[in-house]
């Protein structure tokens, strides 16, 4: 694979030397494997070697994309190397998370890029992950970039690529989909069938796929996952792990390392951080996107809904993943042991879910209440009632309103409840009460024993009351 590379120096690897161009004229980076490196200032050759193994192996060259220009070399994706790295235990990159759990984004990547130089590249998707690019920009070290382009992005993401590329000076390598692949699929599903039976087969083929060959040229790569992104399925990422799911040049479980610098930072500070900088960002964000990803499966997000709601909102909040993080939902639901489904606990049996709708103004309701609730046909008051799933980050993004609006409704003659319709009870809220995703939003009319479905994303205060309003 080809990525973008940000130095000054010439690196010799194996008997052949390769020019690199960065606006940087200090090489920072110590390289990973057998190298030697020049130094300029002392007009002598160092050796740089970092060697896990004394087994000794060949490694094929792995798809490589042709060099954009005469400086761009798909170092990762081409090299034969001489000597094979080991693959690094999982234990020590625990230890290692430990370590910087307390350190800054800018320290992770400095460690990241000096641990693995030119064998890892950051992953960068055309939202505000740019941060990554800026972090590695001050490390003043060599680094790559590279982009998984489906072919479905939106245009002003395009434009972004192109001005990324020249705000930094570097080239983005770009990883393509196989062309047969997708002919395949679209010719025999057409092109919009992921918002019928789901978007894990179109991810499959435009995205994940070509990731697994770029991540086959590396040791290591960088993304721009947060926990605070997605509570159901990133909550417990480290900083640094060994990567679960996807391989590396080597290898085999255990041959790629993922590091996640802004893992324990939330998102407005990153925001704080672009526009402290002065950093661009992808013009879609200035309409209301702030996850961005396909231009099908993207669009802008509400008052009241988390910041993955803009991605496949047609589907519930755990399948929300494409595919390029799945360790992230394998962790969620190996950790699902409370015997039904419905919550997350770690090894020792300890929860860590909490409900959530707590107010004195909410009436829970049990399957046994909501099921007399349904067949009343002349209730005496009327009643709103979420369903919803603790765990969801929708769910999780409403509560505020949710509870303000109870707040709001206690002596009003409108019941406000909650009903939790996950693990076993979803079943029947999709048979009974039109569940389709969480959290879906029932008014019980006074008279009418058929409840009305809320239609409207908006889950904002005033956007509930007018809905209430009208039907009361």
């Amino acid at each position: 694979m080809a990525l973008a590379v940000a130095s000054s120096s010439s690196t010799s690897i194996s008997g052949r030397t390769f020019s690199l161009s960065t606006p940087s004229s200090d090489l920072k980076a110590q390289l990973v494997g057998s190298f030697r490196v020049f130094d300029r200032a002392h007009g002598q050759i160092q050796s740089q070697a970092v060697t896990f193994s004394q087994r000794r192996s060949s490694v094929k060259p792995v798809n490589a994309q042709p060099k954009r220009n005469e400086s761009i070399v798909p170092l990762a994706a081409t090299i034969v190397a001489t000597e094979a790295v080991e693959k690094v235990e999982a234990e020590d990159f625990t230890q290692l998370a430990k370590g910087l759990e307390n350190a800054s984004p800018l320290e992770i990547m400095d460690k990241a890029l000096e641990k693995f130089g030119n064998d890892i590249a950051i992953a960068f998707s055309g939202a505000e992950d740019v941060a990554l690019i800026e972090y590695a920009h001050l490390t003043g070290r060599p680094y790559r970039v590279f982009s998984l382009d489906t072919g479905r992005l939106n245009p002003e993401t395009y434009q972004f690529f192109d001005t990324v590329e020249k705000h930094y000076g570097i080239h983005i390598e770009y990883m393509f989909p196989d062309a047969v692949e997708v002919q395949a699929l679209v010719r025999s599903k057409g092109l919009f069938s992921f918002y019928e039976d789901g978007h894990q087969e179109c991810c499959r083929v435009r995205k994940v796929r070509p990731l697994r060959r770029a991540l086959k040229g590396l040791r290591a790569w960088i993304t721009g996952q947060r926990k605070d992104q997605s509570p159901g399925t990133r909550s417990e990422i480290p900083v640094v792990q060994v990567d679960p799911v996807f391989e590396g040049l080597d290898g085999g479980i255990g041959s790629l390392v993922k590091w996640n610098p802004v893992a324990n930072v939330e998102g407005r500070d990153v925001w704080d951080f672009l526009r402290a900088m002065n950093v661009p960002v992808n013009s879609l964000h200035s309409k209301g996107y702030i996850s961005i990803g396909c231009e099908p499966c993207t669009r802008s997000v509400l008052p009241g809904q988390h910041e993955r709601e803009g991605r496949w909102w047609w589907e519930d909040a755990k399948a929300k993943e494409c595919g390029l993080h799945k360790g992230n939902i394998k962790q969620e639901e190996g950790n699902q042991s409370n015997g039904n489904g419905n919550g997350a606990a770690h090894s020792n049996g300890t929860a860590t879910e909490t409900d959530i709708f707590t107010s004195q103004n909410l009436v829970t309701l049990s399957r046994t209440g909501i099921e007399n609730l349904a067949r009343l046909e002349n209730r005496q008051e009327p009643w709103i009632v979420v369903l919803y799933a603790p765990w969801c980050q929708f769910c999780q993004a409403m509560e505020g309103s949710y509870i303000e609006l109870a707040d709001k409704l206690a002596g009003s003659g409108v019941k406000v409840g909650k009903f939790r319709a996950d693990g076993e009870q979803k079943e029947f809220a999709q048979n009974e009460l039109q569940l389709g995703s969480f959290p879906t939003i029932l008014f019980f009319p006074k008279h009418s024993s058929r409840p009305i479905k809320y239609p409207s994303e908006k889950r904002d205060v005033d956007s509930l009351m007018a809905f209430i309003n009208a039907l009361r």
